[in-house]
C-alpha cells in the first residue's frame, strides 16, 4: 500500500512536470513574439502596441514561476549535500530534512496568503483581489496571472512529497512518460 501511494506521488509528480515544461515552453514563445511585435513596432513604425508589454511582463510571470517548478523537480534548488560520503548519510538525511522545513516555511504562508487576507478575510486574499481587477490593456481579469503564485507552490509541495516517496535526485521524466 505504501509503495504504490509513493508510486502514485512520484507518478503526479511527473504528470505536473510535464505540464509545468509545456507551460514554459509556451509562455517562453509567448513572450519572446510579444517583444519582436514590441521591438519591430517600436522601430519601424515608430507606434508600439501597448498589450504587448503586458503580454511580455505576463508571460514572464508565468514563465519564471513554472519554471521554478521545474528546477525543484530536477534538484537544481541549492542543497547542503551533494552525494555525501557515506559516514555523512545521516547528516544527509538531516540536510533533505531541512531542506523541507525551509521549502515549507517559504512556501505555505504564501500559498495560505493567496486564500486568506489580514484577519484571515477571504475577501482580501491574493486571488479573490486579482479576481476583481483587470489587466489595464489586455482586459483580462488579473487572475489570469495571479493564479500562477499558488499554482506553482501546490506543484512544488507535490514534487517535494515526491522527494521524499523516493523519486530520485535530478530525475527528468521522459516526454513519453
Amino acid at each position: 500500500m505504501t509503495k504504490t501511494l509513493g508510486r502514485a506521488v512520484i507518478a503526479a509528480s511527473d504528470g505536473l512536470d510535464r505540464v509545468a515544461r509545456a507551460l514554459t515552453v509556451t509562455f517562453l514563445c509567448v513572450l519572446v513574439v510579444a517583444v519582436m511585435i514590441q521591438v519591430v513596432a517600436r522601430y519601424a513604425f515608430d507606434s508600439p502596441p501597448a498589450w504587448t508589454e503586458e503580454l511580455a511582463r505576463y508571460a514572464m510571470i508565468w514563465a519564471g514561476l513554472m519554471g521554478a517548478t521545474m528546477s525543484f523537480k530536477r534538484r537544481f534548488d541549492p542543497a547542503m549535500f551533494q552525494n555525501p560520503h557515506p559516514r555523512l548519510a545521516a547528516l544527509a538525511v538531516g540536510a533533505a530534512v531541512m531542506q523541507s522545513l525551509v521549502v515549507l516555511v517559504y512556501l505555505l504562508p504564501i500559498l495560505w496568503h493567496s486564500v486568506y487576507g489580514p484577519g484571515m478575510n477571504f475577501e482580501r486574499g491574493f486571488l479573490l483581489r486579482h479576481a476583481r481587477m483587470s489587466a489595464s490593456t489586455l482586459d483580462v481579469p488579473t487572475l489570469v496571472v495571479a493564479i500562477a503564485v499558488p499554482l506553482m507552490v501546490v506543484v512544488i509541495l507535490v514534487h517535494l512529497a515526491a522527494r521524499w516517496c523516493g523519486d530520485p535526485a535530478g530525475s527528468v521524466p521522459s516526454a513519453d512518460g
